[in-house]
């Protein structure tokens, strides 16, 4: 098993893996919209795959926002940890506990200030063996049902 920074190269695959995370098949139409995506994505967010013999079986990615400056705090980043997916088959093998880990060691390595996400409730114990805890000072205005 690798796991490893996704790129364009890995586009494909990702698209399998979200299909795969739906239950559906991935016509060549969402291919080509989950490509035009990943391009303008590029520029602020990260990506991880996880491999297995070269057949993909995991992803997670990391949105990253600048922080507005601010003349009493140096410049930085923050990062949203999102769409953390592992194949069915493959789950409980410490897959997703890998990518998350290479993930927080790429973002600290990069000086974010933090990462956040909004786990579901059955990730959450998998985020806290790496250390999140649940941030009291949010609040949130849900504006669609998911």
């Amino acid at each position: 098993m690798e796991v490893r920074r996704a790129g364009e190269d890995d586009v494909d695959a990702l698209v399998r893996l979200r299909a795969t995370w739906r239950e559906h098949e991935a016509p060549g139409e969402f291919a080509s919209v989950f490509h035009d995506w990943f391009r303008r994505e590029q520029p602020s967010r990260w990506w991880w795959i996880a491999t297995d013999d070269d057949d993909a079986v995991g992803m997670v990615n990391l949105k990253l926002f600048q922080r507005m400056p601010s003349p009493d705090r140096p410049h930085s980043r923050w990062g949203y940890l999102s769409n953390l997916f592992v194949a069915p088959e493959r789950r409980g093998q410490g897959l997703g506990s890998a990518m998350v880990a290479a993930l927080i060691s790429e973002a600290r390595a990069a000086g974010l200030a933090r990462v956040v996400l909004s786990p579901s409730e059955l990730s959450i114990p998998l985020y806290a063996r790496h250390g999140f805890r649940p941030a009291d000072d949010l609040l949130i205005l849900p504006l669609v049902d998911d």
